[in-house]
Order: structure tokens, then C-alpha cells, then sequence
């Protein structure tokens, strides 16, 4: 049995065995950002974007739920509108393990599904720093494998503010489905000042990356994020 028919089986089954009377939580937020960039790239066209997510924690690990945001790549495509399902677990006061599966979505052509792929993530956190990685055997419909891989850290400043760096790279597992300026790997990098008033989350820094021709380009970013 493939991966991805392991994935589809078990996703219903663990959405089953769980408890309707089980202790949940709904967690949501409406964020609005600058640009939008997905792994330093921007999915905008450089121009702001209005984000939404919602998440239900059935209060046992397990979570789902959705998220979403308006896109622009210059061809009729709109809107994302992503899904996920996910276990998180706290093995100790410092590391705990986060394991997700998602699936992006494409919406405002008739071939924008044709963009549709699904990911999974494992993202490891302990104290201030976190390993995470990310995986598609189809990035972005066009096929091939797809790797994420990404170091970071956040820094106390003072009571207020706090400083969260990462650096992680993108790696495609087929040239011939993805070749980012003739290589198969990009770096990307963000320093990013963090601070909360009342319930709004505030992001401000800057975003590099090592493509600068078609895809990418240093950026600055604001974040203003709203929870409930």
C-alpha cells in the first residue's frame, strides 16, 4: 500500500475513534498581513493578504481544522482554502511533537484545482527551538518530491517582545517538475520582532531568501493576527 493510501485510510479512522464527548476547544484567528509568503515566496504578487484559520482541539492530542487566504499568480487563481488534521503530544517540560497532514486547495479558475496538493509536516519544538520539516510527493500539482526543512529559534527581548529567527530550505526531489533558477534547493531566512496587545499579535521584520530573478525577493512584513 502506497503512503498516500495509508494517509486517506487512516485520516477518516482517527476522525471516528474520537469521542464527540470529549473535551474540545475551538481556536480561531483573522490575520492580516503585508504580503503573503509561503516558504519566503510570495503568494500575492508582493501585495497584502486577509487570513483566516479555525481549529477545534478535541482536547487529546488530536486537532483539525481549516485556514485560508486570498492568492494572486497572475493567472485567475484567488483564493486557498486549506484542511488539516493533527496529534500533538508534550513528552517533557521542553520537547514536544507536533504531526500533521494537510491538503491545500485552489479556487477561482476552472483549472485551479489542478494546483491541489497535500503535505505532511513534523515539527519538533524544544525550549526556544524548533526542528520542523514538511513533505508532498506533488508540490503544487506538478509532481515530484518536495522538502522543507527548517531550524529556529525565539529569543526573549524583555516582558513584551520577542525575536523569532529561522532559516530553512526548500528542496525538490525532480528538476524536471520544479527547477528554482536552474538549481534544486533555495534558502530562505526571517528575523521577525513579536509582540501581544490585548488580543492582537504583532509581527514586524524582514524576510531573504536566495532566489532573486522570477520567485523571489528580501522583503519586509508586517502581521497584525486577531484571536478568539
Amino acid at each position: 500500500m502506497s503512503l498516500k493510501s495509508i494517509i486517506v485510510a487512516t485520516v477518516p479512522l482517527i476522525c471516528l475513534s474520537t469521542s464527540l464527548s470529549t473535551l474540545a476547544d475551538w481556536q480561531g484567528n483573522i490575520t492580516a498581513s503585508s504580503d503573503y509568503l509561503f516558504n519566503g515566496v510570495s503568494q500575492t504578487l508582493n501585495r497584502p493578504a486577509l487570513q483566516a484559520g479555525l481549529t477545534y482541539d478535541f482536547g487529546n492530542g488530536i486537532y483539525a481544522g481549516g485556514w485560508t487566504s486570498n492568492v494572486d499568480y497572475d493567472e485567475g487563481t484567488t483564493l486557498e482554502l486549506d484542511g488539516y488534521v493533527g496529534y500533538f503530544w508534550t513528552i517533557s517540560d521542553d520537547l514536544s511533537v507536533d504531526l500533521m497532514i494537510s491538503q491545500f486547495t485552489y479556487h477561482g479558475r476552472g483549472y485551479s484545482s489542478d494546483l491541489n496538493f497535500p503535505e505532511l509536516s513534523l515539527k519538533l519544538a524544544y525550549g526556544d527551538w524548533g526542528f520542523n520539516s514538511w513533505y508532498t510527493w506533488d508540490y503544487f500539482g506538478f509532481g515530484g518530491d518536495h522538502y522543507v526543512f527548517q531550524l529556529s529559534r525565539t529569543i526573549p527581548l524583555n516582558d513584551n517582545w520577542t525575536l523569532f529567527t529561522a532559516v530553512d530550505t526548500s528542496v525538490t526531489g525532480d528538476k524536471s517538475a520544479w527547477d528554482w533558477e536552474g538549481k534544486s534547493s533555495f534558502w530562505h531566512g526571517q528575523l521577525m520582532l513579536q509582540t501581544q496587545w490585548r488580543s492582537i499579535d504583532i509581527a514586524f521584520g524582514y524576510h531573504m531568501t536566495t532566489l532573486k530573478e522570477k520567485w523571489g525577493r528580501d522583503t519586509l512584513l508586517l502581521q497584525l493576527a486577531y484571536n478568539f
